[in-house]
């Protein structure tokens, strides 16, 4: 009588071990991953938002007026991905502060990387889109500390631990 419940026992526990094998290898998680948008890109006579990761949102709203940047106006890639410098200014666009966004006016790529311009203000040379969220807290503090000096200027983020006003 013992075996016999010994044996049963083991079935069962053989039974339940497969079933939540099966149950585990069926099992199927979502993850939704939402873009944020970054800036807009105008092509011609189109207007598109683009993504922190450079890609095209094509169910964004893009209403007659955008608080996002615009990126400098070019062809989208076929794919509809950036790369490159244009991906870099959409990677330094998108880690803009939401309220310090609706004063950036533009990004353009130079000798010096990635330059945002401020409507009114100085221009931001961030370089690479390394550390963009530190850099755009060091140029917020660099302004906040005398806005008046540099409205014409720049501020150097290179070095985010070292953000620098020049003229």
């Amino acid at each position: 009588m013992i075996r016999r419940l010994a044996a049963i026992a083991l079935v069962l526990v053989a039974a339940l071990a497969v079933y939540l094998l099966l149950v585990r290898d069926k099992t199927v998680t979502a993850t939704v991953h939402v873009s944020r948008p970054a800036a807009t890109l105008t092509s011609g006579e189109e207007t598109v938002v683009i993504s922190t990761e450079g890609r095209e949102i094509p169910w964004y709203p893009l209403g007659e007026r955008t608080d996002l940047p615009a990126l400098p106006e070019a062809e989208l890639p076929a794919g509809g991905r950036l790369s490159g410098p244009m991906l870099e200014q959409a990677r330094v666009l998108g880690a803009a502060p939401r309220p310090l966004r609706p004063y950036v006016e533009r990004s353009r790529y130079g000798e010096r990387g990635v330059e945002v311009v401020l409507d009114a203000g100085p221009v931001l040379r961030f370089g690479d889109a390394t550390q963009a969220k530190r850099k755009w807290r060091a140029a917020a503090a660099v302004i906040a500390s005398d806005p008046t000096a540099i409205e014409d200027g720049y501020v150097d983020l290179l070095a985010p631990s070292r953000a620098a006003k020049g003229g």
